[in-house]
């Protein structure tokens, strides 16, 4: 990516840029960074990376796309990095640890729901027949320094390791007051992969019976099981006389909620999900809707400083151009096809740039941009950014404009045109926010498609 910023640094040097060069701009705001971090016969997980070393003072996202079969389980790990879920469609059940207790939520499409980095957590598909399909946030913490992200899974074998696999076999022997040829058998079965099938795992000899079992149980048993889990885990690394690079006990700790991250301390609410699809827009008009979702709407994204929107424009319309005064903007399309336009800051196009569902793209902070739908059909994209607090865009064109505050002589000596021509341009516009669709030359526009290759698309996104 420092050609990316080297690009953006030297672009006033040139009057515009063409062919190959304009190219190369344009793919620095579609994310293409793409990396499939789990595969198995039951699902898979593809991360993609975000605007890594553009914004220095800004957290940097990622977003992961997770698809998993019916009937099918992510078993239970921790992360390093804060994780916000999106239903995108399906049902799930999600369950995890808020201060030494179990927590499930039942998910439908368009929930949300947030946990910490370092809380163990699992999924489950429940949707009888049909796929689930979820888009995350993963924001990175500052404790390691380890890629992406890293996942620490509680169970497993040969295929994930469990954490837990890393300590002597006296050792986690003793621990566990059980024999170490014991310990050796819960330590190899597990072969399957990070997501397994629950179907056909009747039988105590297949790996994956070991979950189902664990779901099977009452509530209070899954929470002694992952409680001896950690007490495991804590007591095998007192007795482990290897150095340890960081504290697993501290991390552990922080599993079960005495040390989440320290943000978390001194909440008296138990974690919940948010319905997207539920919420009344904040902003509806003939052409569209959008919903943002901030801190004050979901207290628990207060802790993890990444805020929601979801926008719907009717064919044609415009969401009207605008700026994010504090926050980068990561957007991926959930239905349909449109144009995003980006502008640099010294008033030359950056992106012009055709994007269809699935593909994923970001605006950095302070940049002007406007996504305008395509006239075949609505255009729906959904998105992450990067403050938690109320992010107020400012729009640069409607009747809530930039413009429409303050006209006046000092904005028209700007133009160079009189008063009475920069007021009859500025009100010729009466809607605000998004904005109806302007002639048919808008689809003729010209406008250089990016390559096919140049765009990471996620077809799980699609119906099809």
């Amino acid at each position: 990516m420092c050609y990316a910023v080297a690009t953006v640094r030297g672009y006033d040097h040139h009057e515009g840029g063409e062919g190959g060069e304009r190219r190369e701009r344009e793919r620095m705001f579609l994310l293409r960074d793409m990396k499939r971090v789990v595969r198995t016969d039951a699902g898979e997980m593809k991360v993609v990376r975000g605007s890594h070393g553009w914004i220095s003072d800004m957290p940097n996202i990622h977003v992961g796309f997770v698809t998993m079969d019916p009937n099918s389980l992510f078993i239970p790990q921790y992360l390093d990095s804060d994780l916000i879920l999106f239903i995108r469609r399906g049902e799930a059940r999600v369950g995890s640890i808020y201060k030494d207790e179990l927590i499930e939520k039942r998910l439908n499409c368009g929930d949300v729901y947030r946990i910490p980095a370092g809380s163990t957590f699992y999924l489950v598909n429940t949707a009888d027949g049909q796929q689930l399909h979820v888009i995350c946030s993963i924001e990175k913490s500052d404790s390691i320094g380890w890629g992406t992200f890293q996942s620490f899974f509680i169970g497993g074998g040969s295929n994930p390791t469990s954490i837990l696999a890393g300590f002597e076999r006296s050792t986690l022997s003793t621990a566990l007051n059980v024999s170490e040829s014991q310990v050796s058998q819960i330590m190899t079965r597990q072969k399957s992969g990070p997501i397994i099938s629950l179907s056909n795992s009747h039988s105590d000899l297949h790996p994956s019976r070991v979950w189902t079992q664990f779901l099977e149980m009452k509530h209070y048993e899954r929470v002694q099981c992952l409680k001896r889990m950690a007490q495991v885990h804590e007591e095998a690394t007192e007795q482990d006389e290897e150095p340890i690079m960081w504290s697993f006990r501290k991390l552990l700790g922080s599993v079960f909620g005495s040390q989440v991250s320290g943000k978390d301390e001194g909440r008296s609410s138990r974690p919940d999900s948010y319905n997207l699809f539920d919420r009344k827009p904040d902003f509806e008009n003939d052409y569209g809707s959008s919903v943002a979702v901030d801190q004050s709407a979901y207290s628990d994204l207060r802790q993890s400083g990444v805020g929601l929107y979801l926008v719907n424009l009717t064919a044609g319309s415009m969401m009207a151009p605008h700026l994010n005064p504090t926050a980068t903007e990561y957007g991926i399309v959930l239905r349909g096809s449109g144009r995003i336009q980006i502008v640099f800051p010294n008033g030359t196009l950056a992106m012009n740039a055709k994007v269809n569902e699935g593909d994923v793209f970001w605006i950095p902070r302070y940049f002007p941009f406007c996504q305008i739908a395509s006239h075949s059909g609505p255009f729906e994209f959904f998105g992450f950014t990067t403050s938690a607090r109320r992010n107020r865009p400012q729009f640069l064109v409607g009747s809530n404009s930039v413009l429409q505050s303050m006209k006046g002589p000092a904005l028209a000596a700007a133009f160079g045109v009189s008063e009475e021509r920069l007021e009859r341009i500025v009100n010729a516009q009466s809607e605000s926010t998004i904005l109806p669709s302007g002639s048919s030359e808008d689809e003729k526009v010209k406008n250089e498609r990016i390559p096919a290759e140049a765009i990471w698309s996620f077809g799980f996104l699609s119906n099809k």
